[in-house]
Parts: structure tokens; C-alpha cells; sequence
């Protein structure tokens, strides 16, 4: 099955200093982790960084972070995946 992202609903996880979301491959949920230096490095955020401003990066980048979420899933088929910055260069 191709994974899907039919919640658009997502946190951020100030312990872990990110951004979580979800999405589907037919009956499994499988969990997604955006570290936060993605938005730094990939928008300009002001200093310092609410969770506001976490989230709305977050939904500028959407596509982007759900092609990268996508790739990664497809090579490992994890439950629970963490990007970083380095899955998006």
C-alpha cells in the first residue's frame, strides 16, 4: 500500500523539541517526528521560537515534509520515523 495522510492534525512535543504527525499504510498508523531544526534551517523563524510558529512552518512546509515522510517510509517501513535535517537535503 502507499502511504497516505488523511489527518492533517499535528503536535508539537516541546520535550523533544518537534513536530509530530501521522499517517496510514491501509490499516497501520505510522508515527512521524520532524526535529525542529528542519523549520529553523528551512524558514526564518524569529527568536525566540513559539509552538505557534513551529506549527504554522510546519504547514508552510506540509508537502514537502510529506514527500520526505513518504521516502523515508518507503526504504524502512517503521512504525515510528524521526526526520531530520539531513532528510532533506
Amino acid at each position: 500500500m502507499t502511504l497516505a495522510f488523511p489527518n492533517p492534525s499535528r503536535n508539537y512535543d516541546e520535550t523533544h523539541h518537534g513536530i509530530r504527525f501521522s499517517g496510514h499504510d491501509g490499516m497501520f498508523e505510522i508515527s512521524f517526528f520532524v526535529e525542529a531544526a528542519v523549520f529553523t534551517e528551512h524558514q526564518p523563524l524569529q527568536k525566540p521560537v513559539s509552538e505557534q510558529q513551529y506549527l504554522s512552518a510546519f504547514d508552510a512546509m506540509r508537502t514537502s515534509i510529506q514527500n520526505v515522510a513518504s521516502e523515508k517510509y518507503s526504504s524502512h517501513r517503521r512504525a515510528t520515523n524521526t526526520l531530520t535535517v539531513t532528510d532533506f537535503r
